[in-house]
């Protein structure tokens, strides 16, 4: 399957984009492994931090691009289809196009490499006059 900011942004809760973009703890075939020196190269190149201040300023810097879910700490970028060697070496689309990319924090990037939803966000629920439950 592949993943796109366009069908993403159809689902409108935080939930339905995160289910989208689950990997469910398989993160990919291949990790770089030894040549991680190779994407770290990638990731401090000015084509992949103009990209990445593109996806930033189209997602108005909010976890998974959703309204309410801004990000107050340290920004990340996901490719929603795990990027590999080749995609770097030969320049396809998941590595460097908008539409394959969406703005997480770290937290969030992990539950979606993971599977693992408790390190998810949750929303906060507002105290009323009387009320007396704890959280």
């Amino acid at each position: 399957m592949i993943r796109s900011y366009s069908e993403l942004r159809r689902l409108e809760t935080f939930e339905e984009r995160f289910d989208y973009l689950d990997l469910k703890g398989q993160v990919g075939e291949a990790t770089f492994g030894s040549s991680r020196w190779f994407n770290q190269r990638f990731y401090r190149s000015m084509a992949w931090r103009h990209v990445r201040d593109i996806v930033i300023l189209r997602d108005y810097g909010c976890d998974l691009g959703v309204p309410g879910y801004e990000i107050h700490g340290r920004i990340m970028i996901h490719h929603m289809n795990p990027i590999t060697m080749e995609d770097l070496t030969h320049g396809t689309a998941f590595a460097l196009d908008p539409k394959y990319l969406i703005t997480t924090t770290h937290r969030t990037h992990n539950a979606i490499h993971y599977g693992d939803d408790s390190l998810l966000p949750r929303p906060v629920v507002e105290r009323k006059p009387g009320d007396t439950k704890l959280w």
